[in-house]
Formats: C-alpha cells, structure tokens, sequence
C-alpha cells in the first residue's frame, strides 16, 4: 500500500509539472529574441539582439544621430563558443576606418544601400547582396558613398572583436559621451590581439 501512494504522489507531480509547461530540474528557455547563453539556438528579428551605440571619439562631429549596431550571435548571445554575427548601418558618408582582425576570417553581407569596399589592394563597389570576404590579418575598410544608409550584416570565424564592440560602445538608451584620445588608445591597446586600427 505504501508503494502504491509514493507512485501516486510522484505521478501527480509529473501531471502538474507537464501540465504548467516545464520539467522537473529544467529552467524554462528564455524567449526568442533576448539574450541567451544557451546553446538552444536563437530566431531574431533585423532589429533584435544586444543593441548598443558606438561612443564617439572626443572632437568628432556627426552629421547624423549614431545608430545601434547589434550583436546578434556569440558567446553572450546565444552561446556559440567561436562564431560571432552582428549589424550595423552607417550613415551617408561614414566610412569604417582601415583596421585588421589578426586572428578571424571576416564576412560582410550588403543588406541595403551602397558603398565602397577595400581589401588588401583591391577595391570594388558594393550594393544590396554583396558579398565582402577578409583574410585573418588583410587590412579591410569599408566607406558609405551613398545617399541614403547601409546596412550590413558581418561574420567572424573566432571571438575578439564584439568585446572590443562592447568596450567602445554603451547599451541602446545610455548616455554615451565622446572617448577621449587616451581612452580610446587605451581600449584599442587593450584588444590589440586580435584587431589593430590604422593611425588616423
């Protein structure tokens, strides 16, 4: 008789846990489109993903408002120990300064507007649905000589640049002052392992 109330009771917990959606021991999954560390899989939106805004280096003048750039796939986000995806629109007339990742292979995909890409010694334009492949350690810059903005998807094959990201930027809503010369030299120092920015 005992043996028959201690399986009743145990089936009754089962029952209520299925019931309520979860089970025993097992944390619920976060939504789709937040920031997860698990490695479940993610489905975001064009917009979704850890959205932050790039500081500014102190005396640079912007013709328009910065807008976020998202990291959408990494350690972070979504868990993956070595991919990392992002996106970001530049404005008209911005262009991402000369810089090389030592330690990642690079993908840019074109999702709007058009520009102008560099790497190594070529140079080619670029318009919706290109495809930018960089070298680990091939110097890469990528200019926006349109009129309207561009938005582009990028890939790395290892881990580095979105804490350099991170480091460089403040969650979407904070205050973001400019960076100082020392401070920006400072965080570019700091991740000089994997990306190294030409001089000005």
């Amino acid at each position: 008789m005992r043996e028959h109330l201690i399986f009743a009771s145990a089936l009754c917990i089962v029952i209520r846990t299925v019931v309520a959606g979860s089970s025993p021991g097992v944390t619920p999954r976060e939504p789709q489109g937040q920031a997860s560390n698990s490695q479940s899989g993610l489905i975001l939106q064009v917009d979704e993903g850890e959205r932050l805004v790039r500081r500014v280096p102190s005396g640079t003048t912007a013709a328009n408002p910065p807008t976020p750039s998202i990291i959408k796939v990494d350690r972070k986000n979504g868990g993956s120990p070595d991919l990392v995806m992002g996106y970001e629109t530049l404005s008209p007339g911005r262009t991402i300064q000369p810089h090389r990742h030592l330690v990642a292979d690079e993908i840019i995909f074109v999702h709007t507007g058009t520009g102008t890409a560099t790497v190594g010694d070529r140079e080619a334009p670029i318009s919706p649905g290109a495809t930018v492949y960089i070298p680990r350690n091939v110097r890469i810059t990528l200019a926006n000589t349109g009129k309207e903005s561009m938005a582009i998807a990028f890939f790395f094959s290892k881990p580095g640049f979105e804490a350099y990201m991170r480091d460089t930027s403040v969650a979407e809503g904070q205050p973001a002052p400019p960076m100082s010369p020392e401070e920006l030299q400072a965080i570019r120092q700091k991740h000089a392992t994997h990306t190294i920015y030409e001089p000005r």
